[in-house]
């Protein structure tokens, strides 16, 4: 059984094609008609959808007959192999829940709490029990650079640079560039470690995973075991497809 999987992010649709429950390849893709594409190379039997960026409804049209079932997930409707806790279940992201799913999975009957650093960081905690509980979203890196920029009249755009430049980055900045650096990045790692010790001081057996596009920034910096799954989101809405394929 061939089956895909499309995270329609902010940045980016990424999709993940499985063949059984083995992932056999991910990419990202720029429109529906590359999404269709894919779906029509690959053979796809069941195509499982999921949104934080709009309807997902036109990438589900028109797709060919080889696709036996489609699914659009939406938090708060489609189940889930987890317990959702959350007040407003519709409200949630898609990108969240699917994390958590995923880490529920490959982490079972732990306490943990999922970082994702995409876009925005998020948090979200899911109980031994497997209950996700909710959680918190900050800006992401590039967002703190970006709004600096857009709320003061001097400070300089700043692109975020790559992992190289990043690796040694200083804590005092000598000019404005590297002070916006040391700011958004440096603090957005200190918040993260800080938040992550208050959830172990409630959970001291809490598994930690991380995963986003980001995540290879804040891995050297987070203190503690780590587990790190670069593919969480599309691995979660696989195991959502799997969960509702009956």
């Amino acid at each position: 059984m061939v089956s895909l999987v499309l995270d329609i992010g902010n940045t980016a649709a990424k999709f993940g094609c499985f063949r059984g429950s083995a992932v056999e390849e991910v990419g990202t893709v720029a429109s529906v008609e590359e999404w269709k594409q894919v779906v029509v190379r690959v053979k796809a039997e069941q195509v499982l959808l999921a949104s934080v960026a709009g309807p997902a409804e036109a990438w589900a049209e028109d797709l060919p007959a080889s696709v036996t079932k489609t699914t659009v997930f939406r938090p708060g409707h489609t189940p889930v192999p987890v317990q959702n806790a959350y007040a407003t279940p519709e409200t949630l992201g898609a990108d969240r829940l699917a994390a958590a799913v995923g880490a529920a999975y490959l982490l079972p009957a732990r306490n943990l709490l999922v970082l994702d650093a995409g876009t925005c960081l998020k948090y979200d905690l899911v109980t031994e029990e497997g209950t996700y509980q909710g959680g918190s979203i900050a800006p992401g890196l590039q967002m703190r650079l970006r709004a600096m920029h857009a709320f003061t009249d001097r400070l300089p755009e700043l692109v975020l640079p790559g992992s190289e430049a990043t690796t040694a980055l200083p804590l005092t900045g000598t000019d404005t560039r590297s002070a916006m650096l040391s700011g958004a990045l440096n603090g957005a790692a200190a918040e993260l470690n800080s938040i992550v010790d208050e959830y172990r001081a409630q959970f001291p057996s809490l598994a930690v995973a991380l995963t986003g596009g980001d995540a290879a920034f804040f891995e050297s910096r987070l203190k503690g075991r780590t587990f790190v799954f670069p593919e969480l989101v599309l691995l979660g809405l696989h195991r959502i497809l799997v969960h509702n394929a009956g």
